[in-house]
């Protein structure tokens, strides 16, 4: 590293004020050089002049903040403003030439000396620039070299935050425009698509950025399909918004977001529909905390709701939510109550005294307990809480006579393999059960003290499968596993899922609520489901590392095969029956599934939950096998649950 660098930063402003101070005395002797042809001392009052010159320029550069500036960083900004405090020092230089008259100093010099010294700082500020800049690259060791793939504004803006840093050294740009390939930007050349996997070979290439933040899904998807076989790590800019303010930096870096590795655009949402159910209304979201739950209430927020009640059991789950939805609530100045409380959805007495107490208008029940695993070898808490904390949201909700009760449910409520599908399925039966009769008697359930409570509650259940970045996703444990240098764990090589992002999820489930008459499973539009070893494989590729297999015994990362755990199905569905209809959204379907009605499946509820309460795990499965169509409980007790496993 060059020792300019290691000095305090006054003493380089220092140096700094000393090379303008020689450079304008330069600029007096060059000036008189060329007008009079004096190469020797000042004669008389030329003296002054050569006092002229720094007196002027010391103050006016300190006022112009010159000396702010750090000159590895300069750019086109900090040229324009040398340019105009040259500019005031030229005109006020000038004027005291035409004013003092001095002996042997031609008005001319007024003129040409400016012009020099701000060509001469000019200079001085880009010579530092690159000199500075490259001195700090070459102390770097093991620095990544990259192209950018993108040569149009937020490349070349890129390659400027480039070209300080020591993380990486840039090689050129790539970009699919016939009209660019051939051309430089600041000497470095633009190559064509077709020339990529050659230029990675020659030049070592070992990342790619994607700047190119205003192109369309499907052309970001077939550019990342042609780098999947490159071996170099292809990352991502910040959206446009970001790109905007300016700052972009080699932090704003990302990894590809999972619309890139899943090749799926989101469909952008009916504004009109997303905020009927909840502009200047009272709504209350159960599991607030939680992965779905917490970006319910983000969107809920945004919506200008008159009060957000936020029910969760995990007190630093419901901490977190509060504070982050206050936050956004002051950046967007919107005047919404934030009601947290903590409350446990099986606690039937608590979640009456919430909704008696606040009136929501809209409930989106989305506390469950989701995972295969833990809830199939915790079948009890499972049923207790995904069906009969439903049934409890769903009473205290009637009875404070909410207008509509939207439950979060999942693709596994569908032939369920496992307790946690099956007893979302029974929590839509539920549902079903209560959205079909004008009132219900729950004195049908044993215990239940109220009965014929009339039901003014439009029900309506969504159903979904996967989301990403929800806490057992894949795709971040797959990260997780990529820096710990795998292997990646896949439960079985044929094993598919369906996905979705968390934000589009809770959008369309707000949107399908508002759709509801009561009744209605809605079920989203998951697109073609993914082949996990195929994501596996993709997301090994585009981190620039190499798969090791028999083939290749060599590689970076091996895929691992862990089986199928208790309950995990090879495929999920999203429909119990074959004939869907369509709604006003493309990405939502309605279905209307058989039912056990009240009466009938009141007393059936009654002995699952004394059996739930026994831990007689036995009858509760009987149970779950006699009404939930398809179900098929694995006889195994024992359950082995890793870490590692990939939830799939």
């Amino acid at each position: 590293m060059s020792p300019l660098l290691e000095l305090s930063r006054p003493t380089k402003r220092f140096l700094v004020v000393v090379l303008d101070l020689l450079l304008s005395l330069i600029a007096v002797w060059i000036a008189f050089y060329l007008r009079i042809d004096q190469a020797g001392l000042p004669q008389v009052q030329q003296i002054y002049v050569y006092l002229l010159a720094p007196l002027l320029a010391f103050p006016l550069f300190v006022r112009f903040g010159l000396y702010r500036a750090i000159f590895r960083y300069t750019g086109m900004a900090a040229l324009a403003t040398t340019a105009k405090a040259v500019g005031l020092y030229g005109a006020l230089f000038f004027v005291a030439i035409i004013l003092f008259k001095w002996d042997g100093v031609p008005r001319s010099v007024g003129l040409i000396q400016p012009i020099l010294f701000l060509l001469l700082v000019s200079t001085s500020r880009a010579m530092a620039r690159f000199w500075l800049a490259g001195q700090s690259g070459k102390s770097y060791h093991g620095i990544g070299r990259l192209l950018i793939y993108g040569a149009g504004e937020a490349g070349a803006q890129t390659a400027s935050a480039l070209s300080v840093t020591r993380e990486f050294v840039l090689l050129g740009f790539i970009d699919d425009d016939p009209t660019k390939v051939g051309r430089t930007i600041n000497g470095l050349d633009i190559i064509g698509h077709d020339e990529v996997a050659e230029a990675v070979e020659r030049m070592g290439v070992t990342d790619i950025l994607l700047a190119v933040p205003s192109l369309g899904r499907a052309q970001r998807n077939a550019i990342i399909a042609k780098l999947r076989e490159l071996p170099v790590h292809v990352r991502t800019l910040p959206g446009l918004v970001d790109l905007a303010s300016g700052k972009v930096t080699v932090r704003d870096f990302q990894e590809l977001d999972v619309e890139d590795l899943l090749g799926r655009a989101p469909v952008p949402p009916d504004e009109e529909l997303l905020a009927s159910n909840l502009s200047h209304k009272t709504v209350l979201v159960t599991g607030a905390g939680g992965s779905i739950g917490s970006e319910l209430c983000r969107q809920i927020v945004l919506e200008r709701p008159r009060k957000l009640v936020l029910v969760e059991h995990n007190e630093f789950g419901l901490y977190s939510i509060h504070r982050e939805l206050e936050g956004l609530c002051l950046e967007n100045r919107l005047s919404v109550e934030i009601v947290p409380l903590l409350a446990s959805v099986a606690n039937l007495e608590r979640l009456r005294e919430i909704c008696q107490a606040h009136r929501p208008a809209t409930v989106y029940h989305a506390a469950a307990y989701k995972h295969v695993p833990l809830v199939e070898c915790n079948a009890s808490e499972g049923v207790l809480n995904n069906v009969f904390g439903t049934l409890n949201m769903a009473r205290a909700a009637m009875e404070s006579a909410a207008e509509y009760f939207v439950l979060v449910s999942t693709d596994k409520a569908v032939r369920p393999t496992n307790v946690m599908g099956a007893s979302k399925r029974m929590a839509e039966l539920v549902l079903q059960a209560l959205a079909a009769a004008e009132s219900i008697d729950f004195g049908l359930l044993n215990g239940a003290p109220l009965s014929n409570v009339p039901n003014k509650t439009v029900f309506a259940m969504v159903r979904f499968g996967n989301v990403l970045g929800s806490s057992g996703s894949v795709v971040p444990l797959f990260r997780r596993q990529l820096l710990e240098g795998g292997p990646l764990t896949v439960t079985h090589p044929e094993v598919t899922r369906y996905f979705m992002t968390i934000p589009e999820a809770a959008q369309l489930v707000l949107q399908a609520g508002a759709m509801a008459h009561g009744g209605e499973v809605f079920v989203l539009d998951m697109g073609q489901p993914v082949r996990i070893m195929d994501l596996a494989r993709r997301m090994v590729q585009l981190s620039g590392l190499t798969l090791r297999d028999d083939n290749h015994p060599n590689g970076d990362v091996a895929i691992k095969i862990t089986g199928l755990r208790p309950g995990e199905k090879l495929y999920e569905e999203l429909l119990i029956g074959d004939s869907p209809e369509g709604t006003i959204h493309e990405r939502i379907m309605k279905a209307r599934e058989d039912y056990v009605p009240w009466p009938r499946f009141a007393p059936v509820l009654s002995q699952m939950r004394d059996a739930a309460m026994r831990s007689d795990e036995k009858l509760i499965k009987e149970i779950l096998r006699g009404y939930v169509h398809g179900y098929g409980p694995q006889t195994s007790q024992v359950v082995s649950i890793s870490s590692n496993q990939a939830a799939a």
